[in-house]
C-alpha cells in the first residue's frame, strides 16, 4: 500500500506530512515510557523491549518483501502496524513502520518521498491505532490466557488493512490528482484489502503466538497476564477459641532471574535474513492491492517518477548484478541490516535519554522523571 509520488496533491501531502511530523513526535515521548517500562511490566519490561524493538523494525521489512497472492492478478504484503504495537507497544510501533518506510522509501525507492507523511499517517499510525485499541479492547474481554492474545491478535490485524484502505480513500477523496468516482476507489480498495487483511492476520498471528510459547515476558501486550500468586490463611488453622496469630509479614520474594533475550534476537534476525535474502525470490510478482486498484481504476494518471529511482538499491535489487536471485537477496540483506542499525539506534537513544532524565534530581532533590 505504498503511495508513491503523484497520487495526492501538494497541499493534502503536506497536511498528511504535518500529522506524521505530529505523531512521530508524541510516539517519540510515549516510546520513552514504554522502553523505560513505565506501566504494566515495570523496569524489567524495558530491558526485553529496546533490543527488541529494533529487531521488530527489520522483521517488518523483510516480511513485506514477501507479497502473498490474494486474488487473479493481485497481491498484497504485509503492512505491520498491529505486529509491532502487540510485540513491543503503541507509541514504539509506530516508530517500527515509521523507520520501515523512511528507509523503504530512502534506499529503495518503494514509497514516494513527497508522499511520505500519506504513508505513515496511513500504514503506521492508522493501523497501529486501530490495531491496538481493538487488540486491548478484546483481551479485557477474552479469557485472561496466552490463546486470547494469539486470537486478538489476528482480529486486531485483520481491521487494521481496511481501516489503512479507508484512511488512504479519505486522503484521496480531498487530494486525489486524478477524477475517479470516490465510490469506485472506496469498494475496490476497502474489497481487495480485507483479503490481504487475512494475510496480514495469520502473519500477525502466528508471528505473537511463536514468540508467545517461547517468550512471553517479550510481547508488550501480554504483559499482566498472569495474575501474582496469594497465599491465604485457612480459618481452620487456629481453635475458634483461640485468636488468631497476628499476620507476619512476608520475606519479600527475590528478584526473579534476568533471562538474555539473546536467543530470542538472534533466532528473529535469523529469520528476517531468510525472508528477506532467500524466501522473497518467490514473492508474488502481481501488483499490490494499491497498485491493482490505481491501474484499474486511472488514479496511477499522474504518477511522477521516484526521487530515488536511480539508488544503486532502486526496486530492491543491487545495481549491476544481473543474477535476478542473488541481486534481490542482497538487497534484501543490505535492507534487513540497515532498518535493524537504524532502528535499534532511534531506541536505545530514547531509552537513554529517559535513563538520563530519569536519574536528575530536581529543584527539591527528587529524582526527576523525564516524559
Amino acid at each position: 500500500m505504498h503511495v508513491p509520488d503523484g497520487f495526492i496533491n501538494a497541499p493534502v501531502s503536506v497536511a498528511a506530512g504535518a500529522v506524521a511530523a505530529a505523531a512521530v513526535a508524541v510516539s517519540l515521548r510515549g516510546a520513552r515510557r514504554e522502553l523505560a517500562g513505565a506501566g504494566a511490566g515495570g523496569a524489567a519490561g524495558a530491558e526485553r523491549t529496546a533490543p527488541l524493538a529494533g529487531l521488530v523494525a527489520a522483521f517488518i521489512f523483510a516480511v513485506q518483501m514477501l507479497n502473498f497472492p490474494v486474488a487473479a492478478g493481485t497481491s498484497g504484503h504485509l503492512l505491520g502496524g498491529a505486529l509491532a504495537a502487540i510485540l513491543v507497544g503503541p507509541y514504539t510501533g509506530v516508530l517500527c513502520v515509521s523507520v520501515v518506510l523512511l528507509m523503504q522509501g530512502v534506499l529503495f525507492a518503494d514509497g514516494g518521498l513527497t508522499a511520505l507523511g500519506v504513508n505513515i499517517t496511513d500504514m503506521a499510525i492508522v493501523t497501529t491505532v486501530v490495531a491496538y485499541g481493538l487488540f486491548r479492547g478484546l483481551v479485557k474481554v477474552l479469557p485472561r490466557r496466552r490463546r486470547s492474545i494469539t486470537v486478538a491478535s489476528f482480529v486486531a490485524a485483520l481491521v487494521s488493512v481496511p481501516a489503512a484502505a479507508v484512511a488512504f480513500t479519505a486522503m484521496y477523496a480531498l487530494g486525489g490528482t486524478a477524477d475517479v468516482p470516490i465510490g469506485k476507489v472506496f469498494t475496490a480498495m476497502v474489497g481487495v484489502h480485507v483479503l490481504i487483511g487475512i494475510g496480514e492476520a495469520a502473519i500477525t498471528a502466528l508471528t505473537v503466538g511463536a514468540v508467545i510459547a517461547v517468550r512471553p515476558d517479550l510481547v508488550y501486550g501480554a504483559r499482566g497476564l498472569a495474575k501474582p500468586l496469594e497465599l491465604r490463611t485457612s480459618p481452620l488453622a487456629a481453635p475458634a477459641d483461640e485468636p488468631a496469630p497476628a499476620a507476619v509479614p512476608a520475606a519479600p520474594a527475590p528478584a526473579a532471574p534476568r533471562r538474555s533475550t539473546r536467543r530470542v534476537w538472534l533466532a528473529g534476525l535469523a529469520a528476517a535474513l531468510v525472508c528477506a535474502g532467500g524466501i522473497s525470490y518467490y514473492a508474488s510478482a502481481s501488483p499490490d492491492g494499491l497498485e491493482k486498484v490505481a491501474h484499474d481504476q486511472g488514479i496511477d494518471a499522474k504518477t511522477r517518477d521516484h526521487a530515488a529511482k536511480d539508488s544503486p538499491l532502486a526496486d530492491y535489487s543491487v545495481k549491476d548484478i544481473t543474477d535476478a536471485r542473488l541481486s534481490g537477496g542482497l538487497a534484501g540483506v543490505i535492507g534487513v541490516g540497515a532498518t535493524l542499525a537504524v532502528g535499534t539506534g532511534v531506541f536505545v537513544v530514547l531509552r537513554r535519554r529517559r535513563n538520563d532524565g530519569a536519574g536528575q534530581p530536581d529543584a527539591g532533590g527528587r529524582p526527576s522523571e523525564s516524559v
